[in-house]
């Protein structure tokens, strides 16, 4: 199956990322046939909570969005906590949605769309302890294995990877979607 062919998808991630959670959709999406790319706020080699460890690709401060056809974003609370922080990191996730491009988010990381200001008037599903923060930046929050608003997909676990790569998967091969905006 090779439905993203010819497509380009950044993965933003620091260290204490979930391992799972970025390792499963890389997977589904160069199995899809696209490019992976890893974003990260400094270069080098990040390391997950669990171990994992995978070199960077580009910094997020030399990041563009033009660049890539979508944006994938694992959790870990470590991870989401500190990119959240990074001026840049958030900037280039902001700017996917400016261009209307499909963003998958997992577990924390909507943290980092809270602080990119793109989750008023959205729903989505995240770890259950990010309810109340994403119910007070404005987002109406469920708890469901998968949830799909206008190109964002949203999960809330490991346990969700197969619901949300096959998510992640079809709404990258739909491609920009109009009602994906900031």
């Amino acid at each position: 199956m090779s439905t993203l062919t010819g497509k380009k998808v950044a993965f933003v991630a620091t260290d204490g990322f979930e391992d799972s959670e970025l390792t499963s959709p890389w997977q589904a999406v160069t199995d899809a046939g696209a490019t992976a790319v890893l974003v990260s706020p400094e270069s080098g080699s990040i390391e997950g909570k669990n171990g994992h460890s995978q070199s960077v690709d580009l910094a997020s401060r030399d990041a563009s969005a033009s660049d890539f056809d979508a944006l994938v974003l694992p959790g870990g609370v470590v991870n989401a906590d500190h990119l959240r922080m990074d001026e840049a990191s958030v900037a280039f996730a902001r700017d996917f949605f400016a261009q209307h491009k499909p963003v998958g988010a997992i577990c924390h990381a909507a943290w980092l769309l809270i602080e990119a200001d793109i989750v008023d008037g959205r729903t989505l599903t995240s770890y259950p302890s990010l309810k109340t923060d994403l119910v007070n930046a404005g987002a109406e929050w469920v708890d469901e294995e998968v949830v799909v608003d206008q190109g964002l997909v949203s999960s809330r676990t490991p346990d969700d990877l197969p619901a949300f790569n096959a998510k992640v998967v079809e709404e990258i091969a739909e491609g920009e979607h109009a009602g994906q905006t900031t």
